[in-house]
């Protein structure tokens, strides 16, 4: 077993990248008993020089990205986005060097690119931090259940939106003072777009389907809606029903058509596993054939947790580089199976419908889904009983029919004399 150090290029110091650091600067004995090797922190790349770094030795830190990975064998990126860090990585896989990642949006966007010149260079890549922070998903899904066939992925895989429909759901407040509150408290951005928007979840669900499925799926290939327009009233109304609303990240195997790849607000029922996470936690809930229902669930985010992924996959790599043999072994298969459109799924609809209080309003609403072929699991009505308003709420659950079908049926609902308002539209998933 060699003794020779291994050398390590760091690539961003931020709160991820100063604790990795520290641990490898401050952790030697002990990265050197699980590996075999010590671990040398050679170069921290940044884009900024000026700013102070403390605990990472000044001699180190660079703002000459390309030199940083110069005679590495093993490279850390947590500097986020797409350009510089993709060429860098290529450029590092290209020159034998193994790769720890924890940028999602890169790999949601390149990861065909990046796991063929890892390939092809006989090194490895890892991304358990892309996705669920500390959460153990990535292993799992591609190696424990690398013999098993994996059908169905549905996860809650961004905490600032759990966070967010949580408070709505315990306290009763609207999104807006949920929102404000999780800027409050850190977990929300100034600009939250990326995460009350979906794109986070979409970036993650992309990983995960990509893994799961054996296939390269894209970003692109991820149908994304937000949790925006969710209101108090909408939760109020799917609790008593005996749902709870989480934004879902679902990356599912279809039969004779392909892969599906989605983020939206979902209905899932109160017993489901996933309803019970709370918080700005996050949770992932696997179905396989031969393994069943497996569920993983943690902190999603932050620099402990998520630095301690990255270390994780730092000292997998490691001892693989010590141990020798092969390479990349997460294979992707190229585009073996197509992406299946949002509207050719199968799925549910949960519909909220502000109505006219008189006689066959109900008839004729129900002709509508008999005229689309979509059955009707339950109806309620109910007054809103209020002199200035006599209108009356609709509530409306289907049983399963293709997304198209119900899409139309919502459309023509919109057009009735009878129908004042379509109040909300929620799929229902986890059934």
């Amino acid at each position: 077993m060699s003794a020779q150090p291994l050398k390590v290029a760091l690539l961003g110091a931020g709160t991820v990248g100063s604790e990795v650091a520290d641990a490898i600067l401050n952790r030697a004995d002990s990265f050197t008993e699980r590996i075999g090797s010590p671990l040398e922190l050679m170069s921290v790349g940044v884009r900024d020089t000026s700013k102070s770094r403390p605990g990472i030795p000044a001699e180190l830190i660079t703002d000459d990205l390309d030199k940083t990975i110069e005679g590495a064998d093993i490279v850390v990126e947590l500097m986020g986005g797409i350009e510089p860090a993709r060429e860098l990585l290529i450029k590092a896989l290209d020159s034998g060097a193994s790769v720890v990642t924890a940028n999602k949006a890169l790999l949601a966007k390149h990861s065909g690119e990046l796991f063929a010149a890892a390939d092809k260079a006989k090194v490895r890549l890892e991304y358990e931090a892309a996705v669920a922070g500390a959460i153990p998903i990535i292993r799992p899904v591609g190696d424990s259940l690398a013999g098993d066939r994996i059908t169905r992925v549905l996860g809650i895989v961004n905490g600032t939106t759990n966070f967010i429909l949580d408070a709505m759901e315990a306290k009763g407040w609207e999104y807006e003072h949920a929102l404000k509150t999780a800027q409050e408290l850190g977990y929300a951005e100034a600009d939250p777009t990326a995460d009350v928007g979906g794109h986070d979840a979409a970036a993650k669900a992309a990983i995960l389907a990509s893994l799961a499925f054996h296939s390269s799926v894209s970003i692109d290939d991820v149908h994304v809606e937000g949790i925006e327009n969710i209101t108090a009233d909408m939760i109020s109304t799917a609790a008593s029903q005996g749902f709870t609303i989480k934004l879902l990240a679902i990356c599912e195997s279809i039969p004779g058509a392909g892969i599906s790849a989605r983020v939206y607000p979902a209905l899932i029922p109160a017993d489901h596993a996933l309803a019970s996470v709370g918080g700005a936690f996050n949770a992932v809930f696997v179905e396989a054939e031969s393994a069943g229902e497996l569920m993983f669930y943690g902190q999603g985010a932050g620099g402990a947790p998520t630095s301690s992924a990255v270390l994780g996959d730092l000292v997998s790599v490691a001892r693989r580089k010590v141990l020798g043999g092969a390479g990349q072994y997460r294979k992707l298969e190229g585009d073996s199976q197509p992406i299946v459109p949002i509207d050719d799924i199968t799925t549910r609809y949960h519909i909220t419908l502000a109505v006219q209080d008189r006689p066959g309003v109900l008839h004729t609403v129900t002709e509508v889904f008999l005229d689309q072929e979509v059955s009707i699991k339950l109806v309620e009505q109910t007054s809103l009983d209020n002199a200035a308003d006599p209108r009356a709420k609709l509530v409306v659950a289907t049983h399963s029919a293709s997304e198209s079908a119900l899409a139309t049926t919502v459309e023509r609902l919109r057009a009735l004399d009878v129908v004042d308002d379509v109040v909300s539209i929620l799929r229902i998933e986890g059934q």
